[in-house]
């Protein structure tokens, strides 16, 4: 299996953890440097040529747009990892491979990952120090690349609460509350007080496990204890379910054998 050569650069430690604590669980990603530092990034780029490099955006200094418009060619794959959705546009003007918003999930992260793994045929990126290798025969040419390991689903997600990055599994989940910008998770170990949208929460918790039922409100099915007249029951709290979510909501309970 060939190893595809990545580098993070990110100036929340935290970040930078998650990010090579997920290069650690994909085979055939291989970390060769992480900065939290963009110009001592910019530096090592220029020096050891990767493959793919895991880029935030709002970075002290030199934001990510600006760091990509001074690699050397070829450049490597860009991946953006950011909290803000504004930069998606011009990200792919600049050709990135993928644009992933913070609190980033591992199995988003996989579908990252492997966006640009083919991206050169067959184990080999362009522009990749392997990339000089002799050129393939008609059997090598023929021969089909080895199937992606298939990761495990995921469990948890890490979300921004003050100046960290913390991890709250699914599990510990009762239900979310929209504040306006904000949303508050209720889990079973407290509140959690986060800047994000609901949207993107509803992309990263598994569609089987929780179900909008408001605008306002999402809510973990395995948590709730009864439905009544509109109402559902979490954790001793009623919750409106909404019109616009009633039927859906409907045909979900109908589904987990209702008697």
């Amino acid at each position: 299996m060939h190893r595809l050569t990545c580098a993070i650069l990110d100036d929340e430690p935290l970040a930078l953890d998650l990010l090579a604590d997920y290069c650690a669980q994909v085979p055939f990603l291989e970390l060769k440097g992480r900065f939290h530092d963009a110009l001592a990034g910019l530096a090592f780029l220029q020096d050891h040529p990767v493959d793919v490099v895991f880029l935030d955006i709002s970075m002290p200094r030199l934001t990510g747009l600006q760091l990509v418009q001074l690699l050397p060619a070829p450049a490597p794959r860009i991946i953006f990892t950011t909290a803000f959705d504004q930069y998606a546009v011009q990200s792919y003007t600049l050709n990135a491979a993928d644009y992933l918003l913070k609190p980033i999930a591992f199995d988003r992260f996989l579908q990252a990952v492997n966006k640009v793994r083919p991206a050169a045929g067959p184990g080999v990126l362009a522009g990749s120090p392997a990339a000089s290798a002799a050129p393939a025969t008609p059997e090598t040419a023929a021969a089909p690349a080895p199937p992606a390991t298939p990761a495990a689903p995921a469990d948890a997600m890490f979300v921004k609460n003050e100046h960290r990055l913390q991890r709250v599994a699914f599990d510990d989940i009762l239900y979310v509350e929209g504040m306006k910008e904000y949303l508050m998770l209720h889990t079973t170990a407290g509140n959690i007080l986060t800047l994000q949208s609901f949207r993107r929460v509803e992309e990263v918790l598994p569609p089987e496990r929780f179900a909008r039922i408001h605008k306002s409100f999402l809510v973990a099915l395995s948590r709730i204890e009864h439905v009544e007249r509109g109402k559902v029951q979490v954790a001793g709290r009623l919750l409106p379910v909404g019109d616009t979510y009633r039927d859906a909501f409907a045909e979900l309970i109908r589904a987990h054998q209702q008697l």
